[in-house]
């Protein structure tokens, strides 16, 4: 019998980061691990966590918290024995203002969440992670992080921008780190969720958007990384529908 493909999910408490592990643990031959800060009050992580015995776990994991995320490795190792997936879906954008109005606190707090959380999470599951055949870490950017479409657009995301953008740096700089590694990050389009709602409400740029369905995103998401190689792959910023986006 073929070994089950394990996945780690950061920020797996509600929407992006949600629809991912529902679709992914309606799978067969598949662990999933769902990350996310307060488990007690994850209520939809239990319910699929009932549907899916066996097959779906919670572990906490806060973002850019060491000992935490170490832990949740552990307990994963403990579990499951591997790692084969870590998607990095845990974020924040809770500024919209224009630079010049952008609190230099907000700079440091998308920062920690965006960037070193990242990283910290990279870092706590690479030795169990890199014992897998296909290693694979996929952080969740978005296209307010690209420097080439995202700068100019109006929209008043500078403190979630320069995140996104330096968190694309990470991922393009683990991808050379690690040659056996399968790393790039993906923007997951405009999604219905409640961070879009909090944005939307905030710039009227970010209201006009069209806005996709979590499913319609996660589908994507899923899809590309289903089929993506290092050679193809590693080292681009990707769009959920598997095109190439501008740094």
């Amino acid at each position: 019998m073929v070994a089950p493909t394990v996945y780690l999910v950061s920020g797996a408490n509600r929407g992006i980061g949600l629809g991912l592990v529902t679709a992914l643990a309606s799978r067969d031959n598949v662990v999933v691990f769902a990350g996310a800060r307060n488990p007690p009050a994850a209520k939809d992580l239990h319910a699929l966590a009932e549907k899916y015995p066996g097959r779906l776990y919670i572990v906490k994991l806060t973002s850019s918290d060491k000992p935490e995320n170490e832990a949740a490795i552990a307990e994963i190792k403990a579990i499951a024995g591997k790692l084969d997936v870590v998607i990095a879906n845990a974020g924040i954008s809770q500024f919209y203002g224009t630079a010049l109005a952008t609190p230099i606190e907000e700079m440091r707090i998308h920062y920690e969440v965006n960037v070193i959380g990242t990283l910290v999470l990279f870092q706590a599951a690479w030795p169990l992670l890199k014992m897998s055949a296909s290693p694979t870490f996929i952080p969740i950017s978005s296209g307010a992080g690209s420097i080439t479409e995202g700068a100019g657009t109006g929209m008043g995301v500078t403190a979630y921008g320069v995140s996104k953008a330096g968190l694309n740096y990470l991922a393009r700089k683990l991808h050379f780190e690690h040659p056996e590694l399968i790393c790039f990050p993906m923007s997951p389009g405009a999604v219905t969720t409640d961070l879009a709602a909090n944005a939307a409400r905030s710039d009227d740029i970010i209201k006009a958007i069209p806005a996709m369905t979590v499913e319609e995103s996660t589908t994507g998401i899923l899809k590309v990384l289903g089929g993506a190689t290092r050679e193809k792959d590693g080292g681009k910023f990707l769009h959920y529908n598997g095109s190439v986006r501008a740094w």
